[in-house]
């Protein structure tokens, strides 16, 4: 059955739309099936009143043609059936499964599998679970991936600066990794070591594309990162699709949360699954993209640069992902359904800063909460007060009482970058490319 073309409502058979998507999901579950059982007394009960009924017809008429009996019993079973139908989900206001009319609408709407599907959470809840089963079995997690800043960065062809423009001339020099899309007015730069990264990614992890794009960039994109159609399939999530206006949530993810990362550059897109994400330091290649931002520095592209390819964001987060992977599937641990990736991204987090005892001195108060934060997740000890047991004073003055005391105590003096880098790379960063000195 074509996603695309094809409608339940126009379907021989509304069925087959959930076989559609139990196929897709790996969800082959007895429930889609149209010889759905009764699943208790009272359904049982429903179905023998129905049945005796229709004997008691057929036995007053005796002599009615056999053509009507087929004809009663086709609309009785058909009655049956919708009584006993749980409703799993809607296309437009018809149930999938019995094509009864539903008022009213529950559930979540799954705009980017079919257009018009909505699941009910029960039906939700057992896709969920039918898939995590699967997944398990293949030694799999699921991985929600952000496209801006994250895989890629893009601008409009207008926004680019004098010193980028040569950049139209060059789509065919970059190795393939920069687009020059007319009929978008844009331009995009893949992030380098994404192709290696999405195909070893792939192994481990059934993949999500999650923007705050609409449908039509975030269906583009996916056809630059994935043009075989190898890695997302359907699994394209847009703005267009989400339930909440500027958030993304794993509401409309057919994963377990238990089971899902997140790669994504911005934290506050995802206020409610902050637990399953893995922050990833920003891309910006485009002098657009600079800007956006604050930050007034010439881009990649103006400075005729690039990330690393090989020990860039991309290679280093890779090496996250097949950490939490391996933790995951320790073979120690036998029961996988009650294991949480939540808990081992935490521990592996705790581990990076584990043994630094830190000190802060004038950081911008805005600023400080989140580094204190940032530097406890990843295993630190913050105190307020220096001692002999502090290891680092973190500054951006080296000329403050407890950076000259650092300096004389043979303690580490850093820039609060080197907690950043920290907290992206998930491992500790050499202080001396951090070092603090006076002006």
């Amino acid at each position: 059955m074509s996603v695309v073309t094809d409608s339940p409502v126009h379907s021989s058979s509304s069925d087959d739309f959930i076989a559609y998507l139990d196929a897709a999901l790996d969800a082959n579950s007895p429930d889609s099936s149209t010889d759905k059982q009764p699943q208790n007394q009272d359904e049982f009960e429903s179905l023998r009143i129905k049945r005796r009924k229709l004997e008691s017809v057929e036995e007053s008429e005796g002599t009615t043609s056999k053509g009507i009996n087929e004809q009663n019993l086709v609309v009785a079973e058909a009655s049956m059936e919708a009584d006993l139908c749980t409703h799993p989900g809607s296309f437009g206001n018809m149930c999938i499964r019995c094509g009864q009319k539903l008022d009213g609408e529950s559930g979540v709407t799954f705009g980017y599998i079919h257009k018009g599907l909505r699941l009910h959470d029960e039906e939700i809840s057992r896709l969920r679970d039918t898939d995590m089963k699967s997944l398990l079995c293949r030694k799999k997690l699921y991985l929600v991936l952000d496209l801006d800043h994250t895989l890629l960065n893009s601008t409009h062809l207008a926004h680019l600066s004098s010193e980028e423009l040569d950049l139209l001339n060059q789509t065919d020099s970059l190795g393939g990794s920069l687009f020059k899309l007319e009929h978008m007015h844009m331009m995009t730069k893949l992030r380098p070591f994404v192709h290696q990264f999405l195909k070893e990614a792939s192994e481990m992890f059934e993949m999500y594309i999650y923007t705050m794009g609409d449908r039509p960039y975030a269906l583009e994109m996916a056809k630059l990162l994935d043009p075989q159609g190898e890695y997302f399939n359907a699994k394209v999530i847009s703005r267009d699709d989400g339930t909440q206006k500027h958030q993304k949530g794993l509401d409309v993810v057919l994963g377990q949360e238990s089971a899902v990362l997140i790669l994504d550059d911005t934290e506050h897109a995802w206020m409610k699954h902050k637990d399953n994400l893995i922050l990833m330091e920003r891309y910006h290649f485009f002098a657009s993209s600079c800007r956006q931002f604050g930050f007034n520095c010439k881009s990649l592209a103006e400075l005729k640069s690039d990330e690393n390819e090989t020990d860039g964001a991309l290679a280093k987060i890779l090496k996250v992902l097949e950490r939490v992977h391996c933790t995951f599937f320790d073979k120690l641990q036998v029961d996988l359904v009650d294991r949480d990736v939540r808990q081992v991204l935490s521990s592996l987090r705790s581990e990076v800063l584990s043994g630094c005892v830190i000190v802060f001195s004038r950081i911008f108060h805005g600023a400080l909460p989140s580094l204190r934060k940032m530097a406890e997740q990843m295993g630190a000890t913050c105190l307020t007060e220096i001692d002999p047991s502090v290891t680092h004073i973190v500054a951006t003055d080296a000329g403050t009482e407890k950076s000259r005391w650092a300096v004389k105590e043979k303690k580490f003096l850093v820039h609060p970058r080197w907690i950043e880098a920290a907290n992206y790379f998930w491992q500790k960063q050499p202080e001396e490319n951090f070092i603090l000195k006076k002006k």
